[in-house]
């Protein structure tokens, strides 16, 4: 262990910073594909029985009209966002009628990029730029890759941790400019570590082979059009995802807020010359993409990892850190695993809260340019190849196998495991963390290794796999009981997101085009 990180850690025990890590605070945001009862992609328009994607607190859609995305509250209960999650998928289930969700990062089959329906959110200014954003990305990168489904875990400490922190650190800075450097050393370790996440929870080592129609790619191909690597852990995470040429020169800085916030803000008002090409109308005065710059909007930069802050309405995400600081982080890094109904489970969360406060604790030297790109190489090497854990990882300049480097990082995390452990009573972080020492020994003990072991088992395709665990997770969420109470809940906000679209629908706006000039300008 390193020193700064044993420090830290018996400094929060000597302290009253222990305690306060109960109130961490959590939230999921879950997409899944919504499709028909032959497995493919649902050409329904989102059901009004759900609500306003628009403005319903708890469920919309992300890029597609059929890529459902379901949100949970923050909270400080461990176990609420789980929960919260099951009744969300249990009422969705109720006003679907035969359709199925998904239950895999990559996406169901589907034919052409047309067929894949870009989702609506009605006439208001601020709908129609969610849609032309989701055009933009379409013409930019292709449909099909925009169906590629995620969890997203939302993260904070409490005010009071942050407080005796600060006091622990003798960090002289105002409160709020202590937290968000903090949350940039933090967002700087995850980048150097996210490989560990991505080998442990990993659970896309297969997919269609409709996904790559078209396309140059060297995975090896299955009966039923399944494509796959033999120790791949998260193909969503490679580069088979997202395309852009144009992103993969940018070095957006997470070193502290002002250079995040600069190098991202260049990357939205730089013009790229192949969107200048592809233009902003066509030829009938319709808009393809919201600019032609290289980033449309911040959440086009596709990051496993983000410093938030939530907005104010028509407030840009980077304005709204600039001008109040980072609130929480986003770990974006999560496939769906297919053998759990809501795609995630409450040891994993434990797992990413000891994850997150070791990001947090141990020392975070800036992130040059040559760190970058090993963080890069060893996310790629574990993407394709993590399961055979004699891989060579870069360790600032020396090699080292994921096995050894695996185990010593959750060996470091054990004090946390601890602390936490204290905090809430009982042993449940140390168990937690013991499982994932496990699917580090053995990797067929890992989601990619267990899909691929049933692939081979029962002499299964990726798409008979999915379809066999979607329909199995129907049956589960349809076969016990939806709370009356959650339902009245769920229907009351279903209804108010409607008439909420429908009174910012009403309203008397400026021009479309003289709001996005507003927008953009701030």
């Amino acid at each position: 262990m390193t020193d700064t990180l044993s420090q830290r850690i018996q400094a929060l025990l000597d302290s009253d910073a222990a305690a306060t890590l109960a109130d961490i605070h959590r939230g999921i945001e879950k997409e899944s594909l919504r499709i028909n009862e032959q497995g493919t992609l649902a050409r329904t328009p989102h059901p009004r029985e759900l609500g306003s994607a628009l403005t319903h607190p708890y469920i919309t859609t992300d890029y597609s009209e059929a890529l459902l995305e379901f949100i949970t509250p923050p909270t400080t209960c461990l176990r609420r966002p789980i929960e919260f999650l099951e009744q969300l998928h249990r009422y969705t289930y109720r006003h679907i009628d035969d359709e199925l969700l998904w239950v895999n990062s990559m996406p169901c089959m589907i034919g052409e990029d047309r067929d894949v329906p870009v989702a609506e959110y009605g006439s208001s200014n601020v709908g129609r730029m969610k849609h032309v954003y989701r055009i933009g990305l379409g013409h930019r990168y292709g449909r099909k890759m925009q169906t590629i489904a995620g969890i997203h875990y939302n993260f904070s400490f409490p005010e009071e941790f942050w407080r005796i922190n600060r006091e622990l650190e003798g960090d002289d800075r105002p409160l709020q400019e202590h937290i968000s450097q903090r949350y940039f050393d933090l967002t700087r370790n995850f980048q150097r570590y996210s490989w560990l996440l991505v080998y442990l929870f990993g659970a896309s080592p297969a997919l269609c082979a409709s996904f790559l129609a078209g396309r140059d790619h060297h995975l090896l191909e299955r009966f039923d059009h399944s494509l796959y690597t033999p120790n791949a852990t998260s193909l969503r995470m490679s580069d088979l995802g997202y395309q852009n040429n144009a992103q993969s020169s940018l070095a957006i800085s997470y070193n502290n807020l002002q250079e995040y916030v600069d190098t991202l803000t260049h990357a939205i008002k730089t013009p790229e010359p192949a969107y200048e090409e592809l233009g902003v109308r066509d030829a009938n005065g319709d808009y393809r993409q919201l600019n032609a710059n290289i980033l449309q909007i911040e959440n086009e930069y596709y990051s496993s990892i983000r410093p938030k802050r939530a907005i104010n309405k028509g407030e840009r995400p980077t304005l709204a850190l600039q001008r109040r600081g980072v609130e929480y982080i986003e770990i974006r890094a999560l496939d769906l695993n297919p053998f759990e109904p809501v795609g995630i489970n409450q040891q994993d969360m434990r797992f990413l809260d000891l994850f997150a406060t070791y990001c947090l604790l141990r020392e975070s030297p800036r992130l040059e340019r040559c760190d970058l790109n090993a963080s890069k190489e060893n996310l790629r090497r574990v993407v394709y190849q993590g399961r055979d854990t004699s891989v060579q990882l870069d360790n600032w300049g020396k090699a080292v196998s994921l096995r050894e480097w695996g185990l010593e990082k959750l060996d470091q995390m054990a004090p946390i495991a601890e602390l936490f452990d204290r905090c809430h009573g009982g042993g449940d972080y140390a168990r937690a963390l013991e499982v994932q020492r496990e699917k580090i020994r053995t990797p067929d003990a890992t989601p990619s290794g267990r899909i691929l072991d049933t692939l081979e088992s029962h002499d299964q395709g990726f798409f008979q796999f999915a379809m066999n665990q979607a329909l199995a997770h129907r049956d589960h969420f349809l076969g016990e009981n939806l709370d009356p109470a959650v339902d009245r809940e769920l229907r009351r906000a279903a209804e108010t997101s409607l008439a909420e679209q429908t009174e910012c629908e009403a309203r008397s706006e400026m021009p479309f085009d003289q709001y996005l000039d507003a927008y953009f300008r701030g």
